[in-house]
């Protein structure tokens, strides 16, 4: 059994789609009028954007303390080139630069409420 495809809450499905698509190498599958999209990577992992408005709600969704989704990267060159191609995006807080995190190398940044780890696997990580 392995895990395929994770839901993640947006207020605004078309910018998350677009996030994914053009800084996380993900391809859209569809987007059904930008209430609801689905993508997938060159791994088969799928993410389902669900739309907020689809909850009935209009508030940013809150997700519990320390919920995020992770991007591994092959070394700290890598994490370094993504910060650099999303240190000036509207879209996104970020924290920091990258830097010594835990036992990896990374930094974390927002989009709406939701938290993105881009770090060195930890488990390759020396």
């Amino acid at each position: 059994m392995s895990i395929n495809h994770i839901n993640l809450v947006v207020k605004d499905v078309d910018k998350a789609v677009n996030l994914l698509t053009d800084n996380f190498k993900f391809n859209l599958v569809v987007n059904r009028n930008s209430k609801m999209a689905v993508l997938r990577d060159n791994n088969n992992f799928v993410v389902v954007i669900w739309g907020q408005e689809l909850n009935n709600e209009k508030d940013l969704p809150q997700y519990p303390k320390n919920f995020h989704i992770g991007f591994y990267q092959d070394d700290e060159i890598a994490v370094q080139n993504i910060f650099e191609l999303l240190k000036d995006n509207e879209e996104l807080k970020i924290e920091s630069a990258p830097k010594k995190i835990r036992k990896t190398f990374g930094f974390y940044c927002y989009f709406e409420n939701l938290m993105i780890e881009i770090s060195v696997n930890p488990f390759n990580y020396e």
